[in-house]
């Protein structure tokens, strides 16, 4: 493990160590997402179409109102952000066994394949962050961006 900084210090929740935290997390999520941006620049499709290829790549079968509850985007967004991924080929929409009204999304094959391409950028990234850190500073970065969330979105998240 490389020690890429000195420990924070005792008075660790003094304003000019919470603004480095922040100015952490700021630059380290702007240097990790560039890589995904490159690609994505290289298509119609942005940020937002990004993040719902993601989630329904973890949860296939996930429901068009739970992608709006993780997204966190209005339904004016989401359903622009849906019918531009549907219209690409890149995510199929199939109604509820139980509630025919529920709409159910999955990615298709070429929307696998992208978003495979998206991820592996973001991997790459964070694998070579996890293996210069370490397992403990891992666990510890894990635990701050957990305790950020409210109790309600963090279960969601830990349970992805």
């Amino acid at each position: 493990m490389t020690v890429l900084l000195p420990p924070a210090s005792p008075q660790f929740l003094r304003e000019d160590e919470v603004r480095r935290g922040i100015e952490l997390i700021y630059f380290g999520y702007m240097e990790m997402i560039s890589s995904a941006d490159a690609r994505l620049s290289e298509t119609p499709y942005g940020r937002a179409h990004h993040r719902a290829l993601y989630f329904i790549a973890r949860r296939p079968g996930l429901s068009v109102g739970a992608l709006l509850g993780l997204l966190r985007i209005t339904k004016q967004s989401l359903s622009r952000v849906v019918n531009d991924l549907k219209a690409g080929g890149l995510i199929a929409i199939d109604r509820g066994r139980q509630d025919r009204r529920q709409r159910l999304l999955r990615l298709t094959e070429a929307g696998e394949e992208f978003e495979r391409d998206l991820f592996e950028r973001l991997r790459e990234r964070m694998t070579n962050a996890y293996s210069e850190a370490g397992q403990e500073a891992v666990t510890g970065f894990w635990n701050v961006l957990a305790a950020l969330l409210p109790e309600e979105d963090r279960r969601r998240a830990l349970n992805l």
